[in-house]
């Protein structure tokens, strides 16, 4: 019915010549008006020194740093768009790690002009001093070759402490196969399971530092969150058994000294140091 009474209105509007006149009238009002006008910014020439750590195991040379004058226009406004054009453009030899782009994977993990975060997810323009950005691996980890640090241990450290579901046998699942949970309790996870596993917090930590340098027993801010993220979730059954890991040597846990480095950088917004305050709290009362 209704595609009827539009077939008669548009018939009326030909016969008199309403149609037509309309169309004229609004392509010349669009035509005019300056809210259609497109107009496209044209970039302009911001040369920008990139201070890059080099440095290559398989060789005899000593760490250097070198620069190279890129132009922003050129490229886009992230550091990782940066080192993609080097190393695409310039200089093919440049190694780093990268992988989603998005801020999810953790894989460009490095030291941006002194701080720890994600080169996917750092504008140029928010690092920059003066017309230099300094880029450096993460800190005080071995380097495999240029912005590249060996993260084992690292990893070993996460497997250590179990970093995976480990439900009872009879809980009741739905449908057979999923394991329910209040709102509450999965409330508790949030702030836990968006970790990334960058490295950005332990490697920001003296306390990590002087651990990695010596008996490697403390196991960081990382590793910390991730062991609380299992202990904090109400499907799990092995709670006691996690703290009794963490509890075999005081130095996996107390060698924080709450020093907060770890929070200031998570690239996240994360609050490791709360976990591991949590962790302390738990390991005192069972």
């Amino acid at each position: 019915m209704i595609s009827n009474i539009l077939k008669r209105a548009s018939v009326l509007a030909r016969s008199n010549g309403i149609q037509s006149a309309f169309f004229t009238t609004a392509k010349t009002e669009a035509a005019s008006s300056p809210q259609m006008k497109i107009k496209t910014a044209e970039k302009k020439d911001h040369y920008v020194n990139f201070q890059i750590y080099r440095y290559n195991e398989e060789t005899t040379a000593k760490p250097y740093i070198q620069t190279y004058n890129i132009n922003l226009k050129d490229c886009g406004p992230m550091v990782l768009d940066a080192l993609l054009l080097i190393k695409n453009n310039i200089d093919p030899t440049l190694s780093f790690r990268r992988s989603c782009r998005e801020g999810i994977c953790g894989s460009c993990a490095m030291n941006l002009n002194g701080t720890n975060t994600l080169a996917c997810t750092k504008k140029i323009t928010d690092c920059l001093s003066g017309d230099t950005v300094k880029v450096y691996p993460l800190p005080h980890m071995h380097v495999v070759r240029d912005l590249i640090p060996d993260l084992s241990h690292f990893y070993n450290q996460h497997k250590s402490i179990k970093p995976w579901l480990e439900p009872a046998v009879d809980v009741p699942r739905y449908n057979g196969k999923e394991i329910l949970q209040s709102k509450e309790n999965r409330h508790k996870l949030d702030g836990l399971y968006e970790c990334i596993m960058c490295a950005c917090c332990s490697t920001s930590c003296p306390s990590y530092w002087w651990s990695e340098g010596g008996d490697g027993a403390y196991l960081g801010p990382a590793v910390l969150l991730q062991a609380y993220r299992w202990i904090a979730d109400s499907r799990d059954s092995i709670t006691k058994d996690r703290l009794a890991i963490l509890s075999e040597d005081q130095m996996k846990v107390y060698k924080c000294h709450t020093i907060m480095n770890c929070t200031a950088v998570c690239p996240k917004g994360l609050n490791p140091g709360k976990s591991i305050a949590n962790i302390k709290y738990l390991l005192a009362h069972n």
